[in-house]
C-alpha cells in the first residue's frame, strides 16, 4: 500500500521546505569589518574615533558617523542570506537613492573575483529584508557593503535555520597595506545607486585589496586632525580627492601642511593629489567653470610647489578623463551616477594597481 509512504514523503518535504523557510539571525559584530582608518571608532559602524568626538568641526563629526566604504565579511552554506538592520537618522535625498542612502549590497567570491548578489533594499529606520533566496546550499565567501549616507546602528544577518555563518576563509580583500581615500561627497558615495558602486568599493574589489573611504559630504576642507587620522594607517597608497570643496583660500592656507602630517609619518609612501572634476553642468554655468579652473590651477601650482622642494612619490590626477565627455555621468551635473564612479574607478585602477605592494 503506497499511500502512507506518499504522506510520509509529502511530510519530510514539507517539513524539509519548512526548516529551510526558518531564518535565524546572527550578530554582525562577531564578523570582521573592512574599511575604518581605526579600530577606536566612537561606534563599531562609524568611521572616526571617539577622541575626535569634541575636536572635529560639527558636520565632519556627524558624517564620520555614516559607514560608507565599511563592509562585513563571513563565510556561510545558506540557501538565504537575509539581513536585519537599524540605520542612524533615517537620511533621505532627492537625488540619491535609498538602496544607496541606507541600503546594503551583498557580493559573493567566485573565482577570485567579488560577484555581485543582490541588494537589501531600506524600508525606514529599521530594516528586515531578503537579499539573497533559492540557493543551492554551497559553501560561499559574502561581503556585505553597508549605508553610504546614513549611519548603521545595529545589523543581523539572516541564514537558514540548519545552514552555518562562520569567520570568513579566504583573506580578500587583503587588509595589510590599505589604500586610504580622503575627500568630498562624491568620495563619500555622492549618488551611487547601492552601496557597492562608490567607486572605492568598486576598487576595493578589482584590486582585492582593503579600501578606507574618508569622504565627508561637502567638508573635505582639509581639517588637520584628519590628517592625522589617516597618518596612523599604514597604507599602500593615500588619494587626496579634497578639491571639489576646499576653496582655494582653504588650499593655499591648509594644504601643504595637510599633506605633511602623512608624508612624515610615511616619507616613502605614494601620495595621488586629484583634480575637481569637469563638471558637466560647467558647459553652461560659467561660474561654476571658473572656480573649477581656479581650484585646478591652485592644486597644480601646490603640487609643483611640492616637487621643486624636492618631494617624492607624489602624483597629481588630472580630472580631463574622469567620467567622460558625453555629459552622462552624473545625476545633478556634479555627483555621479553608477557610470560615473564606473569611469571613476576604470580611470584610477591603473594607478593604484602599478603603485600599492
Amino acid at each position: 500500500m503506497k499511500t502512507p509512504v506518499i504522506l510520509i514523503s509529502l511530510f519530510l518535504l514539507s517539513l524539509s521546505l519548512s526548516i529551510k523557510g526558518q531564518i535565524v539571525y546572527h550578530d554582525a559584530s562577531v564578523f570582521p569589518l573592512l574599511g575604518k582608518a581605526t579600530p577606536d571608532t566612537y561606534t563599531r559602524y562609524s568611521r572616526l574615533p571617539e577622541s575626535l568626538k569634541n575636536i572635529s568641526r560639527g558636520p565632519v563629526w556627524e558624517l564620520g558617523q555614516n559607514s560608507a566604504g565599511l563592509a562585513i565579511r563571513f563565510h556561510s552554506n545558506s540557501t538565504t542570506i537575509a539581513a536585519k538592520w537599524e540605520v542612524l537618522n533615517n537620511n533621505a535625498m532627492n537625488h540619491m537613492t535609498p538602496t544607496g542612502t541606507k541600503g546594503l549590497d551583498l557580493y559573493c567570491l567566485q573565482d577570485g573575483k567579488w560577484i555581485f548578489v543582490n541588494s537589501g533594499r531600506p524600508t525606514g529606520k529599521d530594516n528586515t529584508a531578503t537579499i539573497i533566496s533559492n540557493m543551492k546550499p554551497e559553501e560561499r565567501e559574502y561581503m556585505l557593503y553597508l549605508p553610504l549616507y546614513d549611519g548603521t546602528v545595529s545589523l543581523s544577518i539572516g541564514i537558514d535555520s540548519l545552514a552555518e555563518i562562520t569567520q570568513p576563509k579566504v583573506n580578500l580583500p587583503v587588509r595589510e597595506k590599505p589604500v586610504v581615500f580622503y575627500g568630498s561627497s562624491i568620495l563619500q558615495g555622492g549618488c551611487a545607486n547601492r552601496p557597492g558602486m562608490a567607486h572605492t568599493n568598486i576598487l576595493s574589489r578589482w584590486l582585492n585589496r582593503e579600501c578606507i573611504n574618508l569622504g565627508f559630504s561637502g567638508n573635505a576642507l582639509l581639517d588637520l586632525e584628519i590628517a592625522e587620522l589617516i597618518s596612523g594607517v599604514d597604507a599602500s597608497m593615500f588619494i587626496l580627492d579634497f578639491v571639489p570643496n576646499a576653496s582655494v583660500d582653504q588650499m593655499k592656507e591648509r594644504a601643504v601642511k595637510f599633506y605633511s602630517i602623512i608624508r612624515e609619518k610615511h616619507p616613502d609612501t605614494p601620495i595621488l593629489f586629484v583634480e575637481d572634476p569637469i563638471f558637466t553642468h560647467t558647459r553652461f554655468d560659467q561660474q561654476i567653470a571658473k572656480e573649477v579652473k581656479d581650484k585646478n590651477d591652485e592644486i597644480n601650482a601646490i603640487f609643483r610647489s611640492l616637487k621643486q622642494r624636492g618631494e617624492k612619490n607624489i602624483y597629481m590626477l588630472s580630472s580631463k578623463d574622469m567620467i567622460g565627455h558625453d555629459a552622462e555621468a552624473t545625476v545633478d551635473g556634479i555627483h555621479f551616477t553608477d557610470l560615473g564612479f564606473m569611469r571613476y574607478a576604470e580611470l584610477l585602477y591603473p594607478i593604484l594597481k602599478k603603485q600599492i605592494k
